[in-house]
């Protein structure tokens, strides 16, 4: 693909120095449908980044835009704080019916904000209420969000170095497999909490991603994830699981953590809660932990009704009847087969490629590839982003719907990619 520099003086003039996605995809995009963006040059991008997982269901679906467009047009309520309004009630009863009580999770759930890390603050701040302690257990390459609570349970010393105060009252722990199987899983955690001496306070919760995405799409095996839910009921420690990247089926079932049989106390998600790519969180948690008083926990934002219409529409079209979850699994497949084919091609290039249902990642031996890759890939007209301490990985995370015909483009411009960079 030949691409004319287009010019971003606009951009570079006006807009501050810390925009990042923008500089890896040096074009100005103009419309996106299904799985492709399109640039104002007529360029076509095949999308296996997906808003960073905002956008499970493609872009601009059509049967969410015509729910969305449907409710505008006959002036349904758009900001409404907390207020109850018909399409937050569709919403609700829709989640209920559909997600939570065919999994019999009995969560309550809170609108806390229009953003993931609005949902992490507000697991934070009610696990310390309920506990009535301070500290939060974390873990090593964990990534949790950009504001102050949310940064002092992430792993990144770059973002962490960003908050300019310190970060306190939360603990890191070994992640699955940091150690490399030469540690038996929570030796140091356990005997933490059970040494007076130890000079780690009694946490009031564990914070976990299933599968860390921007640390480099590390995944927990589910009898590590069965252990330390087990670890905090035995220790009083709340069990969080951020599901804000790797829930609504990025998978395969719908959170996450429904393949290691756990049921979390306290559970984040946003991105794709509103299928639309709308701004939309959730934070939820079990009945008896609502302790919250009136208007304790708030915002102006918390109220998204487009949100809550699509989300609606999300659920009623691909959550109905178990059908997204086989097909998420199946593309995994096609995902991992394709990824192993690289690796065996470039043995000395690639060190491991792992994932789970369609958020997968390739860890390169020498860092720099990976940004070479993407930078590759988007030269031939593929959409990749990297993740990782490091920036090692090449990071995937095609769309729910995408086709396998999509997905094997995809792919293909990918091992093209890396055979031209590596």
């Amino acid at each position: 693909m030949t691409i004319t520099q287009p010019d971003l003086s606009v951009f570079e003039t006006l807009e501050s120095e810390v925009r990042g996605y923008c500089r890896g995809w040096p074009t100005i995009f103009d419309r996106a449908q299904g799985s492709h963006m399109y640039d104002e040059d007529g360029h076509t991008y095949l999308d296996f980044f997906a808003g960073a997982g905002s956008l499970n269901y493609g872009h601009n679906n059509p049967v969410l835009k015509r729910a969305l467009i449907d409710y505008l047009e006959r002036d349904g309520v758009t900001h409404g704080l907390d207020m109850s309004t018909v399409a937050k009630r569709a919403f609700l009863e829709t989640f209920q019916n559909v997600i939570l009580r065919p999994r019999d999770l009995p969560y309550k759930v809170m609108f806390p904000g229009p953003t993931g890390t609005n949902a992490v603050e507000a697991a934070l701040k009610l696990a310390r209420k309920v506990k009535g302690r301070e500290s939060v257990v974390s873990f090593t390459n964990a990534f949790h969000g950009m504001s102050l609570g949310s940064l002092a349970v992430t792993g990144n010393a770059f973002k962490r170095a960003g908050a300019g105060i310190p970060l306190v009252h939360g603990t890191p722990m070994p992640f699955d497999a940091y150690f490399d199987g030469t540690t038996p899983d929570f030796l140091w955690f356990e005997r933490l909490l059970e040494d007076s001496g130890s000079g780690l306070n009694q946490p009031a919760a564990v914070i976990v991603e299933t599968v860390q995405g921007e640390g480099g799409i590390n995944v927990a095996r589910p009898e590590w994830l069965r252990a330390l839910a087990e670890l905090c009921e035995r220790h009083d420690m709340l069990l969080i699981v951020d599901d804000i990247q790797m829930g609504c089926g990025r998978t395969g079932a719908f959170f996450s953590f429904e393949e290691a049989g756990i049921v979390p106390d306290i559970v984040t998600i946003s991105k794709s809660i509103s299928g639309y790519g709308l701004p939309m969180s959730l934070t939820m948690f079990k009945p008896e932990l609502d302790i919250w008083e009136p208007g304790e926990h708030n915002g102006t934002f918390r109220g998204n009704n487009p949100a809550f219409v699509t989300a609606t529409a999300t659920l009623e079209t691909y959550w109905a009847d178990g059908q997204m979850e086989k097909q998420t699994l199946a593309r995994g497949e096609q995902v991992e087969a394709a990824l192993g084919e690289i690796a065996k091609e470039h043995p000395e290039a690639v060190v491991e490629h792992r994932g789970r249902g369609l958020v997968w990642g390739m860890e390169m031996a020498e860092p720099a590839h990976a940004g070479q890759i993407a930078k590759r890939c988007f030269e031939l007209g593929l959409l990749v982003e990297t993740s990782g301490p490091d920036s090692e990985v090449v990071k995937m995370l095609p769309a729910l719907t995408i086709t396998p015909e999509e997905l094997d483009e995809g792919l293909r411009i990918l091992a093209r990619a890396v055979r031209e960079t590596v």
